[in-house]
């Protein structure tokens, strides 16, 4: 489906990359919302530059942050203090995240990347009876609705840019340069997978096209 002309595109493509925002950290407060105040252990899969795990952290006794990116992992753990609880590693998080349980799991801007029945139940088995699961996630628009919110989120977007620069040019966030891949899951297709391992989650279209899926595992 055409929303906008080519040329249109082009031009919102060129001020997006004048003033870049980082539309999962967009995410990270919310996040912390869906969380208890304190919790022992935390899993952050897809950690990147390590922002949401270093937030975690200041309500963790221990983080660890996962990545397949060797890069961008060290430069996580370069960027976090000494005295914070958190860590990162190089770990495949399908087969290699370290073994035990974590009262919170987190998933920004990952799932896509992964095979999604068999993440969700890896995830469901590295979490702690009384855990929180939270995913934010991007999908296939398919529908009326998700084209809708695709369009709404095109002005919001240049908006929100200016906003958060003020005006100024700027370059990328670090949190902004992990590879890239386009989501091929519908909403649809991510709530009824979701419904038969997650029940009860709670599975939530967003705006700067992206849902949010939180699970509680009771």
């Amino acid at each position: 489906m055409m929303i906008l002309s080519p040329r249109v595109l082009r031009a919102l493509e060129r001020f997006n990359a004048t003033y870049p925002w980082d539309h999962n950290a967009h995410f990270h407060r919310w996040i912390l919302r869906q969380l208890p105040k304190r919790f022992d252990r935390a899993l952050d899969i897809g950690s990147g530059s390590g922002d949401l795990a270093r937030l975690l952290a200041t309500r963790a006794n221990k983080v660890l942050g996962v990545d397949r990116e060797p890069a961008i992992t060290a430069q996580a753990q370069r960027l976090t203090p000494a005295d914070t609880p958190a860590t990162f590693t190089v770990a495949d998080a399908m087969t290699e995240i370290p073994a035990g349980l974590y009262d919170v799991i987190t998933c920004v801007a990952t799932i896509h990347h992964l095979p999604f029945t068999e993440a969700l139940t890896r995830f469901c088995q590295l979490l702690a009876p009384g855990g929180t699961l939270v995913i934010v996630g991007l999908s296939r628009p398919q529908t009326r609705m998700d084209y809708l919110f695709d369009v709404t989120s095109i002005p919001l977007n240049a908006a929100v840019g200016w906003l958060k620069n003020r005006g100024r040019p700027t370059t990328r966030p670090v949190s902004m340069t992990a590879p890239t891949r386009s989501a091929v899951m519908t909403i649809h297709q991510i709530a009824r997978e979701a419904a038969g391992l997650l029940p009860g989650a709670r599975l939530r279209r967003r705006l700067f096209w992206r849902y949010t899926l939180v699970w509680h595992n009771r």
